[in-house]
This record gives C-alpha cells, structure tokens and sequence, in this order.
C-alpha cells in the first residue's frame, strides 16, 4: 500500500484533471473547482483509495469514486456556509462570499450530481453496493445537519442527541468512504461493514478531539483562534457533558453562555469546563471510540500490514494538534 501522502497526492491530481466545462458555463463551473480546490485533509478519499488497495484492487480504480466522495463533502461545506452565513473558509472567502448566494446553491446542486456520477464509475456488480451506501450516507449527513441546526435554539441536548448528530455529520461520511473503497476492493459484506463501523467510530473520535482544540488546543499549532466554538455558542461535546451534570452546574454553564460573546465569555467557561473535568473527559471519549474503530478494524480479514495503515490514519486524525 502507499503512503498516505501518496494517496491524497493521487486525489490532488484527480481533482486538478476533472477538465469541468469553461466558456458560458464558466460561472457555474468555476465556483465548484473554487471550492474544491481549497484543500483539506483529502481524509475521505483516502479511505476510499486505501479500502481498495487493501482488500486487493488496485486504487487507480477507485480514483474517481473517491473524487466524488470529496466533490460531495465540498458540496456539503458549500451548502453550510450558505446556512451559517460564514465569511470564510479555509482562510479564503466562502463561494457565496465570492461570487453570490444564487451561484453557490446552484453550484452546491451540481456538485452533488457530479458526486453521484463520479460515485457510480465501479463495475456493474459493485454498482448497487455502492450507490446503496453512498445514498444512506448522504441522508444521515443531511439529518445530522437538520439536527445541528435545531441544537441552536435548544438547551436541552443529552449527550446522546449530540452523538447523534456528529454520527451523521461527520462519522457516517467517514463510514461510507472506508466501506465504499472496501466494496470496490472486493471485500466481503461482513468486511465492508466492520470497514464502515471503523470509518464512523475514527469520526466521532475525531469530532470530539476538534470540540476539544477548540478549547484546549494550542493556537500556534490550532491554525486557528482557539475559543470559537465558545464565541460562537456552540453546541459541542463539552457544552452537552457539562449540561448533563444538571442542577447548579447547569444553570452556571448558562450563565457563562449569557455573558456578551468576547474574552471574558471565553475565560468564563473555559475554567468552568476546567472546574468539571472536561478536559479529561474528552480525553476518555476521544480513547473509548478510537478503541471501537481498531477493534472493528482488527475484526477484518486483512493482513497486518493493511491493518497498519488505517491504525496510522486513525492515529493522523484523531492524534492531531490541528
């Protein structure tokens, strides 16, 4: 198997040679390749790439599966800027910052029909497997966002509702893209499946490690001012645990989200999550699923050396200070 800069370097140029149309539909198509080409960990694509090399096919037949995997994540960053009203992302204006709302929703829509063709380029036998799981994948993320965006105006979120919600959001896509490169490498279903549990478990490890930089991250290795999520009010791990402690510590986690947004917000709560042990607690969720992932991962027929690979991506992910 190849590195895993090998890999994302293969997505990189997959993406570079879409050749997507120019002249009058320039203004549809270059918003998307705007988009794409920001970056990012390439993580999904990845998955895919490594699932089929790993179960035996080589990954050149999985490039453009994996392009639309990513092209369909870009589309979801796209669509939720729209809906956050963000400025920016990955330190560059948003699409409908540059161009306009209208063009990024119409472009958000192409990009997801390109996702789902580019999806489909496997063999006739693979076809359904396929589509099946990228289709159940993309409902789950758009019910994790639909829950995201009720959380904001909600004081009652239980651990388990927030769970939930990043299964959807970022496990399930984690899932599809390590079951999805499994399929095109002639995996068994009971191998595809453990595949997907360990993409979906590596994902809420890695959601929960991102609620807790946020906080407790350095900003020089962050990337990125640490305390947004506090700023912003955001409904994270570490808000929902320390909501689930009840009585006083509630009604004071509220009081701290009360104060105008600004450093004295952020200090606020940040020593009370301190004061609860959140720190800590994450921790321990971040080790109980990365825990899931590898014993799914380890119930696979693969050899060692495959196996080795994905504990490395795991361990990229989640180990991450950024």
């Amino acid at each position: 198997m190849k590195t895993i800069a090998e890999y994302s370097a293969d997505v990189e140029t997959s993406i570079r040679n879409l050749g997507l149309p120019g002249g009058k539909l320039a203004s549809l198509y270059e918003p998307i390749e705007y988009g794409l080409s920001a970056g990012g960990k390439r993580i999904r694509p990845v998955l895919v790439l490594m699932g089929a090399d790993a179960f035996g096919k080589d990954s050149s037949k999985a490039l453009i599966p994996a392009v639309g995997i990513e092209t369909f994540h870009n589309f979801t960053l796209l669509h939720d800027d729209v809906m956050d009203n963000s400025d920016l992302r990955r330190g560059r204006p948003t699409v409908h910052k540059k161009y306009d709302e209208n063009t990024a929703i119409l472009s958000g829509d192409t990009m997801l029909t390109l996702a789902t063709k580019y999806i489909a380029d496997v063999e006739d036998s693979k076809l359904r497997k396929v589509l099946d799981t990228f289709n159940d994948m993309a409902i789950k993320v758009y019910e994790g966002q639909r829950l995201d965006m009720d959380f904001e105006t909600s004081e009652n979120i239980s651990v388990s509702d927030y769970l939930e919600m990043i299964e959807g959001k970022t496990g399930s896509l984690l899932g599809a893209s390590a079951k999805i490169g499994a399929i095109i490498g002639d995996a068994s279903d009971t191998d595809a499946q453990l595949m997907y549990e360990y993409g979906v478990m590596t994902g809420l490890a890695f959601q929960i490690q991102d609620d807790w930089l946020d906080t407790f991250g350095d900003y020089t290795t962050f990337g990125k001012p640490i305390g947004g999520d506090i700023l912003n009010a955001k409904k994270t791990y570490l808000y929902v645990a320390a909501l689930a402690e009840g009585g006083q510590t509630a009604e004071a986690l509220r009081a701290a989200f009360s104060i105008p947004a600004g450093d004295m917000r952020v200090k606020t709560v940040t020593r009370l999550y301190e004061k609860l042990g959140m720190n800590e607690k994450c921790k321990k969720a971040v080790g109980g699923y990365s825990a899931k992932a590898l014993k799914a991962l380890n119930a696979t027929s693969l050899g060692e050396e495959e196996k080795e690979s994905f504990r490395k991506l795991a361990e990229k992910l989640i180990g991450r200070k950024k």
